[in-house]
């Protein structure tokens, strides 16, 4: 998963947005909820930074491969002289500070606005009305950011209140600033220079400028005096929604509570971490650490059921409403911005274009996987029923699969037929040994190094937090890169799930040309230690922290000039491809022969094991993709709906077309999955299809350039720098014709669903 902070003064896309996949591998298959997302984040005044000394010492790590960079020794060497050429972010804000500089920021939008709608409109050039508004989102960036991250990390409720109102501030700021009819004036102006300006200006300055202006004209500043205060008013009120949506989810607190007799089944490590209630119960929270061990390991199937209905409606009264007048707002705004429906006005920005680009893809998909998806069914049901019988319920047997035994039969197939007891799995891949592999295999591949600070000398927002400086050596000298953030354990009222948060953007000075390097964190919720065993992590948790750890390379590896094109700032419907293309490697059985290390003897996992590991791959792909395109349709079925349109019950949508589609059934049960969807509230809205689309694209990478070597240097290198480095400065088509040699295909995609081209 993915988040972000929402574009700074003119935002290119005005409702944030956040990729997330939460489970990308075994599990990924039969995920029990939508993963929740908040709106993207943003920040204030530039901090002041704190001190580090000498770059502290490498940890040791090797890597199984066939490329090594040369005189890597000489290399390390140099880092460890280096000191950072830019110290790390300042995390120390009072409440009180974060709500002040919320507010210092949105003034300062409005002083630049004013000052660039002073300037008459026939002496509009470049340097007074483009550079400006380029500095101010630069700068503002990193500080915009952090003001609004402590809401998802902070331990201190006052400073997770001010961030959340600090989000708000700046998001009002940030629709008014869109809003200034008179700044799009004089951008329109210098929009018109653009051939001249094409002669002695880079293109990602000229990208800059068409975007700027494309944004205001998307915003509805071609329109009216009176239709723009519309406008205005709806995307206000639009921002405020998702503000609260995303507040109920991380401020949910509600648990179900059952007897130990009732866990039978669930693993003892998982139970012993369970809260009691008064009366002696367990308490079962509807965070992913609870869960997903209790939907997957339950014996008592009614259980499973009430965790399941528990989890899809436990905001159902606070978020449904949110959720409906949200979508009635995007159909006005579409149809006021001159839209058929809010599909058209997301999809032409993005690399799809249009919805009848989109629509023939998920229907083709869904035609092609329903038969796997059938024959996963009939593979599940004979397990269902001897599992009935086996605990004497043959009389309660139905030979339908329900959307919450998905998980149950498919551990007990895992378990039966491909002998893969995860918790067994899980001994193999103690967390700090999957950390340092894992960034040793970022350090080989792409040319890196991350040298981890000392707690006493880092700079972090919480004492759990490893800080890193992180160098690429592929040139003459070490370079610095940016700073990189692990967040890896479970506390009350951090976020809940897996997700890379963008803190800051690296961008180039307009003026003098310095170099700000950007800083970036993964949020993740791992089990923690014990004084018994390590923390400990199942093969799915293992892809999940690589794809995660993908989304945070590509988010350091900018090289772009200006900060809204850095990193992962490209179309949404391509943002997932680098981070879903390093999942291939968590199968390739070599580097999980690498990755494993059993916690009590450092043993590594048997080649039978691993075979059986990898045979599971694709078990059960049909279900999982099926859920995949009945997400993606659920998203257009609100979406696809003009001004005049009856809209969408979403009861009945989601219901029905989860029994449609992804085949299970919900047993006249209506459940409001819908209200905890926090991609469609947080930037995804007519974009969860990005998640296919952008799958397509990563299999045709990997077949194409690593299949046969995975380790290959040169491919890592060629693929950095045509993809990662480049960010969202040109067309993402341009970088894949780049490290393909070719225009892209799907045949690798289907060959790995195991369907005919």
């Amino acid at each position: 998963m993915l988040r972000h902070g929402t574009r700074v003064n003119l935002i290119l896309r005005h409702s944030p947005h956040l990729p997330p996949r939460t489970a990308p591998t075994l599990h990924r298959y039969i995920t029990t909820r939508v993963s929740v997302q908040a709106p993207a984040k943003v920040n204030c005044t530039r901090p002041t930074t704190t001190t580090t000394s000498r770059v502290p010492k490498f940890a040791s790590r090797t890597l199984a491969t066939t490329s090594t960079p040369p005189d890597l020794a000489s290399v390390i060497a140099a880092v460890k002289m280096s000191t950072p050429p830019q110290q790390p972010p300042n995390w120390k804000y009072t409440p009180e500070e974060v709500k002040k500089s919320a507010n210092d920021m949105a003034a300062s939008f409005k002083k630049l606005d004013d000052q660039i709608g002073a300037i008459p409109i026939e002496e509009a050039t470049y340097e007074n009305t483009i550079v400006p508004q380029l500095e101010l989102e630069n700068t503002t960036a990193l500080p915009r950011n952090q003001l609004t991250f402590f809401q998802h990390v902070s331990a201190d409720k006052e400073l997770r209140e001010a961030s959340a109102e600090a989000e708000k501030i700046l998001m009002d700021a940030s629709v008014e600033s869109t809003m200034r009819h008179d700044v799009f004036q004089r951008v329109e102006a210098v929009h018109k220079q653009l051939d001249e300006l094409k002669k002695t200006l880079d293109p990602e300055y000229i990208r800059a400028i068409e975007k700027m202006y494309k944004g205001y004209v998307r915003s509805g500043l071609g329109l009216p005096e009176e239709t723009r205060k519309e406008v205005e008013a709806l995307n206000k009120r639009k921002g405020e929604l998702a503000i609260k949506f995303s507040n109920n989810l991380s401020n949910d607190t509600s648990f179900l509570a059952f007897t130990a007799e009732e866990l039978e089944g669930v693993p003892k490590d998982v139970t012993d971490g369970f809260e009691k209630t008064e009366d002696g119960k367990l308490k079962m929270t509807f965070q992913y650490p609870d869960l997903f061990p209790v939907l997957r390991s339950a014996k008592n199937p009614e259980v499973r059921k009430k965790a399941f209905l528990g989890d899809q409606n436990r905001v159902k009264d606070l978020n449904t409403p949110l959720l409906k007048e949200t979508v009635e707002i995007r159909t006005k705004l579409a149809n006021l911005l001159g839209y058929r429906h809010h599909c058209d006005y997301v999809l032409e920005d993005r690399m799809a274009k249009k919805y009848e680009n989109v629509m023939p893809f998920l229907e083709d998909l869904k035609e092609r996987i329903k038969p796997q998806g059938e024959k996963d069914i009939a593979e599940l049901l004979p397990i269902k029923k001897a599992d009935y019988e086996a605990q004497g319920k043959s009389a309660d047997y139905k030979d339908v699969l329900y959307v919450w035994e998905t998980r149950y039969y498919l551990n007990k197939l895992l378990e039966d037929q491909f002998k893969i007891d995860q918790e067994k799995i899980a001994e193999y891949f103690p967390l700090q040994n999957v950390l340092d592999k894992s960034l040793a295999f970022f350090e080989n591949l792409f040319s890196l190094k991350f040298v981890e600070t000392p707690k006493d000398q880092a700079s972090t927002w919480h004492e759990d937090v490893k800080q890193y400086a992180v160098w690429k050596y592929d040139t003459a000298e070490p370079v610095f890169v940016g700073w990189f953030y692990l967040d890896l354990h479970p506390r009350p009222n951090k976020y809940g799930h897996a997700a890379n948060f963008g803190i800051g953007p690296g961008f180039t000075d307009l003026k003098d040309g310095s170099r700000t390097y950007p800083a970036t964190s993964l949020v993740c919720n791992f089990t923690k230690p014990t004084a018994e065993k390590p923390s400990l992590l199942k093969h799915s948790e293992v892809t999940t922290f690589f794809h995660e750890l993908g989304h945070g390379i590509h988010d350091l590896m900018g090289t772009t000039k200006l900060s809204r094109f850095h990193g992962t700032s490209v179309s949404w419907d391509f943002v997932e491809c680098p981070s879903q293309m390093l999942e291939f490697w968590t199968w390739e059985p070599e580097q999980i022969k690498h990755f494993s290390a059993h916690y009590k003897d450092g043993s590594k996992m048997s080649d039978e094991t691993i075979k059986s590991l990898v045979a599971t791959k694709h078990v059960c792909d049909g279900l999982h993709y099926l859920r995949q395109v009945h997400f993606a349709m659920f998203d257009f079925g609100l979406h696809n709906k003009g001004i005049k349109d009856t809209p969408a019950d979403l009861d009945k949508t989601w219901n029905d077309m989860r029994e449609e589609i992804a085949l299970v059934k919900n047993d006249g049960e209506s459940m409001a999955g819908y209200s905890t969807f926090g991609h469609i509230m947080g930037g995804y809205d007519s974009g969860y299809y990005g998640y296919l689309w952008s799958e397509v694209f990563a299999a045709d990478i990997y077949y194409t350039r690593f299949k046969d070597d995975p380790m290959s240097t040169k491919s890592g290198l060629d693929y950095r720098k045509a993809i990662l480095d480049r960010g969202g400065s040109r067309d993402e088509i341009e970088g894949l014709k780049e490290v393909l040699g070719r225009e892209p295909n799907n045949d690798a995609f289907l060959k790995e669903l195991g369907i005919a081209a």
